[in-house]
This record gives C-alpha cells, sequence and structure tokens, in this order.
C-alpha cells in the first residue's frame, strides 16, 4: 500500500513536472507566412569574412562581399558607452582587437581607429552596414545585451529598423529583447537564440538549463528558434519543430558536407568558412 502510494505521488509529481515543461518551452502558433520571405535564403555569419586574406567578420568589407555574392547576413550589434550601435561580436576587444576591456566601455570616437585583426577594417556602425546591405539581401540581426541594457538597446535598434526597407529579423540568446519586441513592435520577426550550453560548461546551473530547454518561450513567444546544428536533438527543439511547426534556423554551418545534410530539413542556415 505504501508503496502504492509512493508511486502515485512520484507519477503525479512527474506529471507536474512534464506539464510545466512542454508549457514553458511551447513558443505559441505563428502564422508561418511572417517568416517565409527570411527563408530560402544561406547566412554568412558575421559576414563572408575571410580572416586570411584580411577581410575580417562583422566588417564592411565582409558585408559587401556577401552581398556582392548574393548571401543573407548574420551580423551582432552592441551598444557603446555614448549609446552608439555598433557591428562586433565579443563582450571585450580582446579577440578582434588586442585590448582586454568591454566593448560598452569605449566612446565610438575611440573604437572607430581601432582595427580588426591588424587589417585596414574598422568597427562599423550599424546605420552604415543597413546603409551599405540596402535590402539587397536580408538580414538576421543578432542583439547583445551587456548587463540589463535591452530597454536602451531595443528602442536604439528599432529607430534605425523602422525606416529600413530591406528583410531581416532580430533575434537574442536574451529573451528579454524578445519580450520587448513582443510588446512595443510585434509585427517585427523575432528569433530565440540557444544551444545545450552544458556540452561546453557542464555544471548546476538553472538559467542554462532555462535556456538550453527554450523554457522561456511562454512569455516571449519567439516566430523561430536558431539552434547550434550540434544540439538539435534537444527535446524542446524537437517539440517546438514536431508539434508546433516552428521556424528554425541552425548555427553555425562549418563546411559543404554538413551544409547537406541539412539543406532542405531547416528553414535557414547560417554559414561561416566556405561558400555554400
Amino acid at each position: 500500500m505504501m508503496l502504492k502510494k509512493i508511486a502515485r505521488t512520484m507519477a503525479y509529481i512527474g506529471s507536474i513536472i512534464t506539464g510545466f515543461y512542454l508549457f514553458a518551452s511551447a513558443p505559441g502558433f505563428h502564422k508561418r507566412e511572417k517568416w517565409q520571405h527570411l527563408t530560402g535564403w544561406d547566412y554568412a555569419h558575421r559576414g563572408l569574412h575571410d580572416n586570411e586574406h584580411g577581410i575580417p567578420e562583422n566588417s564592411m568589407a565582409a558585408f559587401q562581399r556577401a552581398v556582392d555574392k548574393g548571401y543573407g547576413i548574420e551580423l551582432d550589434v552592441h551598444l557603446t558607452a555614448d549609446n552608439q550601435l555598433v557591428v562586433f561580436h565579443d563582450d571585450t576587444l580582446t579577440r578582434m582587437c588586442g585590448i582586454n576591456k568591454k566593448i560598452s566601455g569605449f566612446l565610438y570616437s575611440y573604437l572607430q581607429q581601432l582595427r580588426l585583426l591588424g587589417t585596414g577594417e574598422g568597427i562599423p556602425l550599424f546605420k552604415d552596414v543597413l546603409a551599405l546591405v540596402d535590402g539587397k539581401v536580408p538580414l538576421i540581426i543578432e542583439l547583445k545585451v551587456d548587463g540589463s541594457n535591452q530597454n536602451l538597446l531595443c528602442p536604439l535598434v528599432w529607430q534605425l529598423l523602422s525606416g529600413y526597407k530591406g528583410s531581416y529579423c532580430i533575434e537574442s540568446f536574451h529573451p528579454f529583447v524578445l519580450q520587448w519586441f513582443k510588446r512595443h513592435q510585434p509585427q517585427v520577426v523575432r528569433g530565440q537564440l540557444s544551444c545545450n550550453f552544458f556540452k561546453e560548461n557542464p555544471h548546476c546551473d538553472i538559467v542554462l538549463f532555462l535556456m538550453s530547454n527554450l523554457m522561456t518561450n511562454f512569455f516571449t513567444h519567439p516566430d523561430f528558434i536558431a539552434y547550434k546544428y550540434l544540439d538539435l536533438k534537444n527535446p524542446a527543439v524537437i517539440y517546438n519543430r514536431k508539434l508546433f511547426r516552428i521556424m528554425t534556423v541552425v548555427w553555425t554551418i562549418p563546411g559543404k558536407p554538413t551544409y547537406d545534410r541539412f539543406k532542405g530539413k531547416v528553414d535557414a542556415m547560417i554559414f561561416e568558412g566556405f561558400e555554400p
């Protein structure tokens, strides 16, 4: 009798946990046509860069090369100390500029003097990248939150995008970015970036667990998920794709064999280090 009671209790708890998991990771139903104009493209990761030939990532040269070859572009946007929007991936300047300090701590007047990986290319302003692309190819724009600056970052990004005529979407690892656009500009296509964080950082962390399993979807309602291609067997990803048929972007495809394996199985691919 006692064992049966324990078993029923465990089953009850298990059903509650399962129900919460399914509720939290559900993106809601979306009209696929909202995202349709962004499918059918391959997106060059941080532009079509080639470090060996002096075309660094997230540079004007890399973006021009992607436009010239007809690839969509994935890029990253940070906010500077004087509230300028710059296109740059890392939180710090260490890898690209040799300065071990956060990019958010500098005025743009200083940043524009720096060179990327010793080339002639500098850190571009987001508005200049938009002017260069000018709607010729679609953009996947990742917003990089520093601390809790999303309520400043998002409106400034929207100020520029509101007048942009080309195709684009926004994405972020930070769910509050998606929440801001859902609340203030719901017509903007928004995507939740994620991966299995525990592969690279195996420890007990509730935030990483929630992010890995897309458990902020219930309040951000993303239009698509952008998930690391190596981690697509995550149950939450399968659940989102099979039940809700959510648009899926995979990152970052490293070569033609992997590209061919996913072609036709996802809605868009972000690639790097080769040309499809």
